[in-house]
């Protein structure tokens, strides 16, 4: 061949898997923080669907278990979301989707965000169990799956056609 030098597909494929390789860590971080916005938004929307009622119920007198009240509801709200961390300095993707570290003050005390999002999810001895939060959870996870492999094929796809 005169005057250059013949190319193959194999030189294309080369170059590709190797820009792929080197991006895989972000594309999956990508994908992973997308989809983890979807359980997020799952989250937020589980804490309006909280129901509530009023402090002095009539079964009060009787000792029984009561909706969380509206101020605990309303301590909720905003608290969920989604946090990127790497447990142990190494190349881990890691995130966390759940509910804001921190207090808040009901009642004239202070209050774990965490512990309050529990009592209400789970129930206790006084309050009613109102598992949004699981139910958020399992209501998303196909979604949030959906939403990772549609970033990383779009990722995947730029790669390829460069």
């Amino acid at each position: 061949m005169p005057g250059g030098m013949e190319t193959t597909g194999t030189e294309e494929l080369d170059r590709m898997l190797g820009e792929l390789g080197q991006m895989a860590g972000p594309i999956a971080a990508r994908a992973l923080y997308d989809g983890a916005a979807v359980v997020a938004n799952a989250y937020a929307s589980a804490v309006k669907s909280i129901r509530t009622g009023p402090r002095n119920w009539p079964g009060a007198m009787r000792n029984q278990a009561r909706y969380a009240l509206p101020e605990e509801k309303a301590a909720l709200t905003g608290k969920t979301g989604i946090s990127k961390f790497n447990s142990d300095g190494g190349p881990e993707i890691n995130t966390i989707v759940g509910v804001a570290e921190g207090y808040v003050e009901l009642h004239g005390k202070p209050v774990a965000v965490k512990l309050l999002a529990r009592s209400i999810n789970s129930g206790t001895s006084f309050m009613h169990k109102q598992p949004v939060f699981r139910k958020a959870q399992r209501a998303s996870k196909s979604a949030a799956q959906a939403v990772m492999v549609k970033t990383a094929d779009a990722l995947i796809e730029q790669i390829a056609k460069k």
